[in-house]
C-alpha cells in the first residue's frame, strides 16, 4: 500500500492507505482522532466536517490522495482544551445532548465566524442547514452562534 503525507493539526503524518480511502477513515483509524465523526459517509449530515485550509469540508468525501498538499484542522486541533470560544459557547448554551453532531457544527460554525464575524439567524441557518441533529437543539445552536460571534475571539 502506498504512504501519503498530510497535514492535519500543524503536525505532518505519513499514512499508509489506498488513494480513494476517505479522509474520515484517515483521521479516526490511521491518527487516532476520533472528534471527527462518522454519520452517512455522503457529505450529508456533517457529521465529519473539518477545515481545510481554513474552509469547512466533509472530510467523508475527500479521498486521501486529495488530501496531499492540503492542511486540515480536527474539532482536537481547533483547541485541545475545549477553550476556542465557538466550544466554549456551545457549554454555555447547553447546546449538545448526545453530542454526536457537534464536532461537526462547532467546525462550521468557527468557518461561518471567520467569514462573517455578526451572522443573522438566517446567516447561522444557511450556514448549518447543512447538518442534521437528531436531538433538535437547533435554537440553542444560534444561540451558542451569536455568544461565539459576541466574543469577538473567534478566529482560528
Amino acid at each position: 500500500m502506498p504512504y501519503f503525507t498530510l497535514t492535519v493539526n500543524g503536525e505532518r503524518h505519513r499514512v499508509e492507505g489506498d488513494a480513494d480511502m476517505p479522509l474520515l477513515w484517515v483521521l479516526r483509524d490511521r491518527l487516532g482522532l476520533f472528534g471527527t465523526k462518522y454519520g452517512c459517509g455522503a457529505g450529508v449530515c456533517g457529521a465529519c466536517t473539518v477545515h481545510e485550509d481554513g474552509r469547512a469540508v466533509r472530510a467523508c468525501t475527500i479521498p486521501l490522495g486529495a488530501a496531499v498538499g492540503k492542511s486540515y484542522i480536527t474539532i482536537e486541533g481547533l483547541s485541545p482544551d475545549g477553550t476556542h470560544p465557538c466550544q466554549r459557547a456551545w457549554i454555555e448554551e447547553d447546546v449538545a445532548q448526545c453530542g454526536f453532531c457537534q464536532p461537526g457544527m462547532i467546525m462550521e460554525t468557527v468557518a461561518l465566524l471567520r467569514a462573517n464575524a455578526s451572522p443573522s439567524d438566517r446567516d447561522i441557518d444557511a450556514a448549518l442547514g447543512g447538518h442534521v441533529c437528531r436531538c433538535g437543539t437547533y435554537a440553542r445552536l444560534r444561540a451558542a452562534v451569536h455568544r461565539a460571534a459576541a466574543s469577538g475571539r473567534t478566529t482560528r
